[in-house]
């Protein structure tokens, strides 16, 4: 990085995680600077990749997602080559992470029924071994990254 993220840069950011949609006089308003200067600034952070994108949070439970899971897959490293391209088709995986451990992936997954679930587990179980968790609850969702 060129230079280290300043006090205002990081002010942005946390803006920015708390509502995507602020405008950029409000920002301004926020940190003490010209408009021009915020919309700068965020271009600089989104060319750095330090921005990675803008998005909108929804409630899967008005979509019919009632069924939340995580799912531990024992994959290995020679199927990787065919599992990645299989786990980026489905539209239920939320999030699939390469992980240490007793399995090497942790995938999370939304779906409407307990039956699809099953029948994505039948799938995934071609690349090696499951583990299913369903969630009941969620006491901490997912929150926006510390800027310090």
């Amino acid at each position: 990085m060129e230079k280290e993220l300043d006090n205002i840069d990081k002010s942005i950011i946390r803006i920015l995680q708390e509502n995507a949609r602020t405008p950029v006089k409000d920002i301004a308003k926020e940190v003490f600077l010209s408009s021009p200067a915020v919309s700068a600034r965020i271009e600089w952070l989104e060319k750095r990749g330090i921005l990675t994108g803008y998005h909108a949070t929804v409630n899967p439970m008005l979509f019919g997602y009632h069924i939340k899971a995580f799912i531990n897959l024992e994959v290995e490293p020679a199927q990787k080559k065919e599992f990645y391209p299989f786990i980026d088709r489905i539209p239920n995986v939320i999030e699939c992470n390469c992980v240490t451990g007793d399995y090497a992936m942790l995938v999370e997954v939304m779906f409407q029924t307990t039956i699809q679930l099953d029948h994505f587990i039948n799938e995934l179980q071609h690349f090696g071994r499951t583990k299913t968790l369903i969630v009941f609850s969620t006491s901490v969702e997912h929150r926006d990254v510390p800027v310090n």
